[in-house]
């Protein structure tokens, strides 16, 4: 119980160090969405740790302004041979099946989501327009999420092995976790009820990046300050790059705002520009 009070601990304070309020947004024009979407099919993957529901705003404002976007469920079976990599990336493509294979992907991955895109672009066998990583951590060939966490804070990595190695789960997030960074009780709510803790099988397993990713431009959208290593590991890489000082669900909060700053980043993209 201690080991997972400590790690629980560490992450209310990651994602509780800036207020949701009074954010300041960054971004330099105001997006066009027909020229970010063109004929692209906008993918928003949602963290293995939690469910669609984090997307479902963005979703739905997407499709208000005229664009095509799939929010796919990934699914696994606990105990079965394939990884959970694989087991999610397959969810993914079974859910683009009915798609026509030359349409083009937009593919936008949330917090975990965001190891798993180039997986997920294997699996697919779809044409991909751009990756999009929403405050998330950044695809690297071999290594675990173990292994990513460790170089984005050693401190929490340290917490949850040691949690993980006695058997522990994460996360176990409760309503009263969550309520800074997602003021509205009833997603709130439904939110905790998606939460999938997991194992050590899940963070220990290594994730594969094939030979030449990128192999189409990429963008960074950093909502939170825990996720400031991978983002500063975007800039450096010359990718298209926003921010917003709020909370790691702040999809959640202002999905209008967090669309925005997508269609600035695919219009970037899309533009072959790399823009901070």
């Amino acid at each position: 119980m201690g080991h997972r009070m400590r790690t629980q601990a560490k992450f209310h304070r990651m994602v509780r160090r800036r207020k949701v309020f009074g954010q300041d947004l960054h971004w330099q024009t105001g997006g066009n969405l027909r020229d970010a979407m063109m004929d692209a099919l906008v993918v928003l993957v949602h963290s293995p740790l939690v469910g669609p529901l984090t997307w479902t705003p963005v979703a739905e404002e997407l499709g208000r302004l005229g664009a095509e976007v799939l929010v796919p469920p990934l699914t696994n079976r606990e105990g079965d041979e394939q990884p959970f990599w694989r087991q999610h990336a397959e969810a993914v493509a079974r859910t683009l099946a009915p798609v026509p294979d030359r349409r083009p992907l937009v593919l936008v991955g949330h917090s975990g989501a965001g190891p798993l895109l180039p997986a997920i672009a294997q699996a697919a066998q779809h044409p991909v327009a751009a990756y999009l990583f929403v405050d998330a951590g950044l695809p690297e060939a071999g290594q675990s999420r173990l292994d990513l966490m460790a170089a984005e804070d050693p401190e929490f990595a340290g917490q949850l092995r040691e949690h993980l190695a006695i058997g522990g789960r994460f996360p176990t997030w409760s309503e009263d976790d969550l309520w800074e960074v997602i003021p509205d009780a009833q997603l709130r709510r439904e939110v905790v009820s998606e939460v999938r803790p997991r194992s050590k099988a899940f963070f220990a397993e290594s994730i594969p990046v094939f030979t030449g990713w990128p192999d189409a431009p990429c963008g960074y959208l950093r909502l939170s300050r825990a996720y400031l290593v991978p983002a500063q590991r975007a800039i450096a890489a010359g990718w298209a790059y926003r921010e917003i000082e709020a909370g790691h669900f702040h999809l959640l909060v202002d999905p209008a705002g967090v669309t925005q700053m997508l269609i600035d980043l695919m219009n970037a993209c899309g533009a072959g520009r790399a823009e901070r």
